[in-house]
């Protein structure tokens, strides 16, 4: 037997993308359906990244889930660049009029959740062999499997929040999809304790034997990174082998105010670019990690996510309320644009804060050169900072 369901928008993935899209559609009366081959607690427990644009704050609170952001986020009206611990402060209020947000991204999962399942949103759970068809007719179909029966969505359009690895790129024939890539030779080893952050703002720090950041989830809890070989064992990193590296990293000056502890959390993450084109295929949009992948540096991946999702979603009720599909229609090419210009801001900045084991002296000083012009230049400052607190939607 198979269940046979009907909505208007089903949305694959349960992520910040996928629920913010679900958020803001239940606002404008339009029904959906979320699926995700993970449990809920498995989802709200992913550690992510936590700077938040000025956009990202608008649009959550547009969503109706940014009363726990006031009251627990952090503003940061800036943040430090540190090169052999010369340390560089970029003024974002100073040099755009904005600021950040610091609020984890798994509480931002949190507070979406919440909202859904307060307004009764119909989730699917633990599903298995999801194949999203019929991508180019009125009336795309999304089967799947959930406790060992079959089930049907039938929707008028796909929305594709489901990451990476998910299966709504792998839906687009390989004749139309372009995909482009870059991978670094280096991962991200991270730890989260329950300490003091060691500086009241971010700090990026690139030292001879490799990048640190020195970042924070609350006034109490810090997030930790160093760069470390992608092929690393995290077993091989006791929390003293940790510490006496990261401190070494941020200078002497720096980690005199570091406050040391047994670690709760540690992992290493790999570091790619990677972008999808086009976003749309027939009926089938493509938002988030599903379409482009940004490395760490500059706290870009939830920012451009949900970039995708204010567009989508005033595409999906422009359709609905005022039977207008021009921003349907423009999707795919107004959102690749940004996301390039934010794919090449990741880039630049990786670049320029980590050590690349392929590089020459001469590359290693014209690193130390970039870093030299920024600290000397407002205009160069200027520009670190315009990207950093996020470029405008169009």
């Amino acid at each position: 037997m198979t269940h046979k369901h009907k909505t208007q928008v089903c949305i694959i993935g349960s992520g910040p993308s996928g629920l913010l899209l679900a958020q803001f559609l239940a606002q404008a009366g339009i029904d959906t359906i979320v699926l995700d081959r993970r449990d809920r607690a498995y989802i709200e427990g992913r550690i992510r990244a936590g700077v938040l644009e000025q956009g990202t704050v608008a649009a959550l609170e547009d969503a109706g889930v940014a009363d726990r952001l006031y009251a627990e986020g952090l503003r940061h009206d800036g943040f430090d660049l540190a090169f052999d611990g010369t340390r560089h402060r970029i003024d974002l209020v100073g040099l755009t009029g904005k600021s950040v947000m610091v609020y984890g991204q798994t509480e931002v999962t949190r507070d979406l959740f919440s909202a859904r399942e307060k307004q009764g949103q119909t989730f699917f759970f633990n599903v298995e062999n999801v194949v999203p068809t019929d991508l180019k007719s009125d009336k795309p179909i999304v089967r799947f499997r959930q406790n060992g029966e079959d089930h049907t969505i039938s929707c008028d359009y796909i929305a594709g929040c489901d990451g990476f690895r998910g299966v709504s790129r792998a839906a687009i024939p390989s004749d139309v999809l372009k995909t482009f890539e870059r991978i670094y030779p280096f991962g991200w080893l991270g730890i989260l304790v329950e300490k003091p952050p060691v500086s009241d703002e971010l700090i990026y720090a690139n030292h001879a034997r490799g990048f640190a950041l020195a970042s924070m989830r609350s006034k109490t809890r810090s997030r930790y990174y160093i760069q470390c070989d992608v092929a690393d064992d995290v077993a091989l990193w006791s929390d003293d082998r940790f510490w006496e590296e990261f401190a070494a990293r941020l200078g002497p000056d720096t980690a005199a105010s570091l406050q040391t502890g047994t670690s709760f959390e540690k992992s290493i993450a790999p570091l790619r670019s990677f972008v999808a084109e086009p976003m749309r295929y027939g009926n089938l949009f493509l938002a988030g990690d599903a379409a482009h992948i940004v490395p760490p540096t500059g706290a870009k991946g939830l920012n451009l996510a949900v970039a995708d999702i204010r567009m989508l979603s005033r595409a999906l009720i422009t359709h609905y309320n005022a039977s207008n599909d021009i921003y349907l229609d423009t999707y795919s090419e107004t959102m690749l644009k940004r996301v390039w210009k934010v794919e090449r801001f990741s880039w630049q900045l990786s670049t320029l804060m980590h050590q690349f084991p392929e590089n020459s002296p001469f590359e290693k000083r014209m690193q130390r050169a970039e870093f030299d012009y920024i600290t000397s230049s407002e205009a160069a400052s200027k520009v670190i900072a315009e990207n950093y607190v996020g470029l405008p939607l169009e």
